[in-house]
């Protein structure tokens, strides 16, 4: 059966990583809300409008708008094996809007947990660097690339830090995260299907994990 992964994990928890290695190495496409939202953003038809009007109020999109964007995505040729969503669902209401729509679908939902500790998280945020190129992601204290300041896959791209990497902002946003998040991860752990995998462990052994989760080890050559 086709999987619906979604992936939880604290801002720094190296969720957006292990979403790039599973689009690599299983093909199945990593459908970001912010990123399909800005991209569906540029159309020009109703729905493109509307998301525009939310975002020039200074909004978040609601519910429903949301779930339309994921809906109109998750019904590409390229999600017919499954995908892996990061960012979506947020909150119950989508999290139930999902079990809708993966059930259409004929999918399994997997929800998946990378989980680590408060302080780590803090540390990994502000030693993050980012290639503006190809989006690897380095750390200046556990992952730092092989010349300092630029990216390995791409030797003549500067490595950039995100503005909100600051220690002040950070904790606001692990806050926001614990306070929103948390409702989501009860929501699933009491569905029986919240899987948590060790994030303070390294990237690669990290990936293995998930796959022996999703039951996937077979499809796909790491």
């Amino acid at each position: 059966m086709s999987k619906t992964i979604v992936l939880m994990g604290a801002p720094g928890a190296g969720k957006g990583t292990q979403a790039r290695l599973l689009q690599e190495r299983l093909n199945l496409p990593q459908i970001s809300t912010g990123d399909i939202l800005r991209a569906r953003a540029q159309e020009s038809d109703a729905l493109a409008e509307e998301i525009r009007t939310v975002q020039a109020a200074g909004k978040l999109a609601s519910d429903d708008l949301v779930m339309r964007v994921v809906q109109e995505r998750t019904a590409k040729p390229d999600s017919a094996n499954g995908y892996v969503l990061d960012g979506f669902p947020r909150t119950p209401a989508q999290a139930d809007m999902l079990e809708r729509l993966a059930k259409e679908q004929g999918n399994e939902i997997a929800a998946i947990l990378v989980d680590v500790p408060y302080e780590l998280l803090e540390k990994r945020a502000t030693g993050r660097r980012s290639c503006p190129v190809c989006g690897e992601i380095y750390n200046v204290y556990s992952k730092p690339s092989l010349k300092e300041g630029y990216c390995d896959r791409h030797p003549e791209s500067r490595l950039v830090q995100r503005a909100d990497d600051t220690a002040e902002k950070i904790k606001v946003r692990l806050d926001t995260y614990n306070e929103q998040t948390k409702p989501l991860i009860d929501y699933y752990q009491k569905s029986g299907r919240l899987r948590r995998v060790d994030g303070t462990k390294d990237e690669e052994t990290i990936h293995h994990e998930i796959r022996n989760m999703l039951g996937s080890a077979e499809r796909g050559a790491a």
